[in-house]
């Protein structure tokens, strides 16, 4: 009997040899040691078989139709993915939980953990590893729509007032963490959380990324949904989770650099680290400067009469770019999304909200569908592994996130409120864990740890949050005073 999972990107490899564990993920495409998306055989030979009496276009044999079989076969674990996952996440809306949670257990449920272990669900949904390659297509779409999307919501989060708070709060309340995971990295790493590309340089970073990260979608939608989002505490939170993401992800930019270098070569590291943080840098600083100039130009028709297909145009060109010097395409979503909004976020802000609409409604949730459809909490979970990551992980972060607030004068239930609010890893949290294990650096069960750990921390952020509000506490003390010619800081909401 052949073993699928050596070979995750085969679309041969049939459900009934390795059941859906090893058919989950070469319906993804995933092949061991391979970086980022990759195709299945089926793609590199052809849009599958072509059926008998489809005509064929000479010389582009790859753009031979999909059989009106196979089209049905993935269209209707589309509508699996996404019917499951729209109506798990609205439930747990009504709950007062985050939305992503149900979006991910509708992928678990379809996954080898419950409809997985029936022969006659395995059977069923067998025919679409032929076509495989388009789930991947999705999966990595919405993966990039998501940073798209997180990128454009870091303008307009900062008022002068709060520049003190939110450095406190990020330097210190996410410094601790990283740092202390780099220096503890090296005696907590081992062969259970390595991948096939796993060196110990790059799972350091991982874990240490881990550790310190903030959800910034996650935490936003909490606060939409609890009508705060105009307030001082989610100012100041949603800010400092804004500057920890942009650290971070240079961060897991440099580990994805280095990945599958068992002999690092000073050489070949130092060049692709300095194309990484150049690509960053640039993308930070000069690039969005350029890209404002050409949105406001009059040359620039495809801007003012289709700004939605521009603002998709600057994505797909940001993903070009980075795909041609190496640099991986998360980052270049994420940057894409900083550069269209730098500051003039109104130019563009009916297309933005269109492509979040049609993001959020089908490709995120997909996304977030497949990442549990990906989790197999059968062979990958590791319950101890769990257990002292979200034990060690939750302890560091929310001590040193208290300690940030003292130094920036909050007290009481202030420091509470704050740090475990920030403690949410929500999205960046499976960002994190999907592009580390795309990669090669972490293995199944690691992955699993860090999406699990992002996911419950967002429950405990929510239902404290909800909580709180249920009480009537505030979020934050009233700002006891206001400088001359600042405006007056709102009062926090309490609960009715």
């Amino acid at each position: 009997m052949r073993d699928c999972g050596r070979d995750l990107g085969r679309g041969s490899c049939l459900l009934g040899e390795k059941g859906w564990t090893g058919a989950a993920f070469g319906l993804l495409g995933y092949r061991k040691g391979v970086k980022g998306p990759t195709l299945s055989r089926t793609t590199r030979e052809g849009w599958g078989t072509p059926s008998a009496g489809v005509p064929t276009i000479p010389g582009v044999a790859h753009l031979n139709r999909v059989s009106n079989s196979d089209l049905t076969s993935i269209l209707f674990v589309l509508l699996l993915l996404v019917g499951l996952a729209q109506l798990l996440g609205y439930l747990f809306m009504k709950i007062g939980q985050p939305r992503v949670v149900g979006e991910i257990l509708a992928g678990v449920i379809l996954g080898p953990a419950v409809l997985g272990r029936l022969p006659a669900a395995a059977k069923f949904l067998e025919a679409t590893l032929q076509q495989g390659n388009i789930l991947n297509f999705v999966y990595w779409l919405g993966l990039l729509l998501l940073m798209f999307l997180s990128g454009a919501e870091t303008g307009h989060l900062y008022r002068r007032e709060e520049r003190r708070e939110v450095g406190w709060l990020a330097i210190v309340g996410t410094g601790i963490p990283f740092v202390l995971g780099l220096v503890a990295g090296p005696w907590l790493i081992g062969p259970a959380l390595a991948g096939p590309n796993g060196n110990q340089i790059s799972l350091i970073i991982i874990l240490a990324v881990g550790v310190a990260v903030t959800s910034v979608p996650v935490v936003s939608k909490m606060f939409a949904d609890l009508k705060i989002l105009h307030t001082r505490f989610a100012r100041l939170v949603l800010g400092v989770a804004v500057l920890e993401d942009i650290v971070l992800w240079l961060a897991l930019a440099v580990a994805t650099a280095v990945a599958g270098k068992t002999a690092l070569n000073p050489r070949q590291l130092s060049q692709h680290l300095v194309v990484t943080i150049v690509f960053f840098g640039l993308g930070l600083t000069i690039v969005p400067r350029l890209v404002k100039a050409i949105n406001k130009s009059r040359f620039n028709v495809i801007a003012r009469h289709s700004p939605i297909a521009y603002a998709i145009a600057v994505l797909l060109a940001y993903c070009v770019v980075a795909g041609a010097l190496g640099v991986s395409l998360v980052f270049a979503a994420f940057l894409a999304g900083f550069a269209v909004v730098h500051k003039k976020r109104r130019l563009f802000a009916e297309a933005l909200e269109a492509i979040s609409k049609v993001s959020f409604a089908f490709f995120i949730p997909v996304y977030f569908a497949i990442v549990g459809l990906k989790l197999d909490l059968i062979r990958g979970f590791s319950g101890w592994m769990v257990l002292v990551f979200l034990a060690g992980s939750c302890l560091v972060k929310v001590f040193s996130v208290a300690l940030a607030g003292r130094c920036a004068g909050f007290r009481g239930l202030d420091l509470m409120n704050l740090a475990i609010t920030t403690n949410a890893r929500g999205g960046p949290g499976i960002v994190l864990a999907s592009v580390a294990f795309d990669a090669g650096i972490i293995s199944p069960k690691f992955y699993t740890t860090l999406v699990l750990a992002a996911v419950l921390t967002s429950e405990m952020a929510g239902a404290w949050l909800e909580f709180v509000m249920r009480r009537g506490w505030p979020l934050l003390k009233p700002t006891p005073a206001v400088e001359p010619g600042l405006p007056a800081v709102e009062q926090q909401p309490f609960a009715a």
